[in-house]
């Protein structure tokens, strides 16, 4: 699969890969929100998910009854995750869309599935095939040069995780959200290392550790 491909699936605009990665990053940050063009699809929403919820989104608390709220499991006292029903929804999720959506979790707020297509990997989860589906019809525009480059090194980060993540212990991706998620975190270490033919080396296991310990601090 790659950012480009649609097979069956109607496809829809992922937008400008700079300009989404810029987004991205910043979003991971906590310094914005995803913007992304949902167009009534709910199946990150339905599709057998734990919402993680900090101890300082007081808002968000405020909306979600006690009853629906469970110790988020490795973490500290305060933190908290929303389950979900037998059907896989979210407890919070209502025939008109989210019933607390502009008091959502920090989670839902950053939450992408672009970010699958841009690291071309595949949600592995079957409880996650609903967004699979939805992630095949992403399509990326490059106005730019930098808009390839960047998308072949997010690409070639994700599969240097895949085959290395071991390697980074505690560190390393333990689901295909998070090696596309730490792609993304990870990329400009690949496209510092560019060759000038347009190819793609990277980093060496210590400089990868090195990057996620200075972000995780």
């Amino acid at each position: 699969m790659t950012g480009s491909e649609s097979n069956d699936v109607a496809p829809s605009d992922a937008g400008a890969f700079s300009d989404w990665l810029a987004g991205m990053r910043a979003a991971l940050t906590g310094a914005a929100e995803s913007d992304v063009a949902c167009q009534g699809c709910r199946a990150c929403c339905s599709s057998s998910q734990f919402v993680h919820v900090g101890p300082d989104e007081s808002d968000t608390l405020a909306h979600i009854p006690p009853a629906l709220r469970f110790p988020a499991p490795g973490l500290p006292p305060g933190h908290v995750v929303l389950g979900y029903d037998e059907q896989g929804r979210c407890p919070m999720l209502t025939d008109q869309g989210c019933g607390i959506y502009a008091h959502r979790p920090r989670t839902c707020r950053t939450y992408d599935c672009r970010v699958f297509s841009a690291a071309d990997v595949e949600p592995e989860d079957p409880d996650k095939a609903a967004i699979a589906v939805r992630v095949k019809g992403w399509q990326w525009r490059y106005p730019s040069p930098g808009d390839q480059e960047d998308h072949r090194a997010v690409q070639a980060a994700a599969r240097w995780l895949e085959v290395n993540g071991a390697q980074l212990g505690a560190l390393g991706p333990r689901s295909a959200t998070q090696r596309s998620v730490m792609a993304v975190e990870l990329s400009d270490l690949w496209r510092a290392k560019r060759r000038p033919a347009g190819g793609v080396t990277g980093p060496d296991v210590q400089e990868v550790r090195a990057e996620l310990s200075r972000r995780r601090r």
